[in-house]
């Protein structure tokens, strides 16, 4: 979905499935020097998981919020802020 895009994008907000965003996503976002990214997940392992890939893209991570925005249950929203 990235490729073809405009350059000179200032932000990506994604909000991927549960299963989410993934080293391809990731890497295409790298790749297109994206300063900033707002990401958000519905699932903790896949959310620590693609905030590992960011790092490893040299993505800074400056802030996780998270929210019950499910009580009584094991199901959380997070959303992190993260630069290059």
């Amino acid at each position: 979905m990235l490729e073809g895009q405009p350059v000179g994008a200032d932000v990506a907000v994604l909000d991927p499935p549960r299963t989410g965003a993934g080293r391809d996503v990731i890497k295409l976002l790298a790749a297109a020097r994206v300063p900033r990214v707002v990401h958000i997940g519905c699932e903790a392992a896949s959310f620590a998981r693609d905030i590992g890939l960011y790092r490893s893209h040299d993505y800074v991570v400056e802030k996780i919020r998270v929210f019950d925005a499910f009580p009584l249950t094991h199901h959380v929203e997070c959303v992190a802020l993260l630069t290059c």
